[in-house]
């Protein structure tokens, strides 16, 4: 079981979303930038880790808004999703291939993993979590 932490980031009604890189696990997807938590950290204190590492930017971690445990063939993830707000610094793409800032109707122009389709739907079917 890998355990993961994701960053929903909004900004003036839209949403960050980071590009994998081609080489990475499921390369070119899209996604809720984060990444795997490690021993001995809270998912809180891995986003905030994570979150810098990926994009250089420092952000305040807020309410957790999902889970989702998903099984792909070569490994189970369990991820926990968290509203976050930019705190310092614009996101740079430094551990991914690209970023977007995406309005709730551009979501399905995007192609992300299995484990993100039930946040995904959440986030399509409810404006309040786009407003500030």
């Amino acid at each position: 079981m890998i355990e993961v932490a994701a960053g929903l980031i909004f900004h003036d009604g839209r949403l960050l979303i980071a590009q994998r890189r081609l080489n990475d696990h499921l390369g070119g997807m899209w996604e809720f930038p984060g990444g795997k938590r490690e021993l001995g950290e809270t998912y809180q204190q891995c986003l905030m880790r994570e979150l810098f590492e990926e994009l250089g930017v420092h952000v305040e971690v807020g309410r957790r808004l999902a889970v989702a445990d998903h099984p792909y063939p070569e490994r189970r993830i369990h991820i926990e999703f968290f509203q976050c707000r930019l705190v310092a610094n614009q996101p740079q793409p430094i551990r991914c291939a690209n970023l977007a800032w995406v309005r709730a109707d551009e979501l399905q122009a995007y192609s992300f993993p299995p484990a993100d389709a039930q946040l995904l739907d959440q986030l399509r079917q409810n404006p309040e979590f786009w407003k500030p």
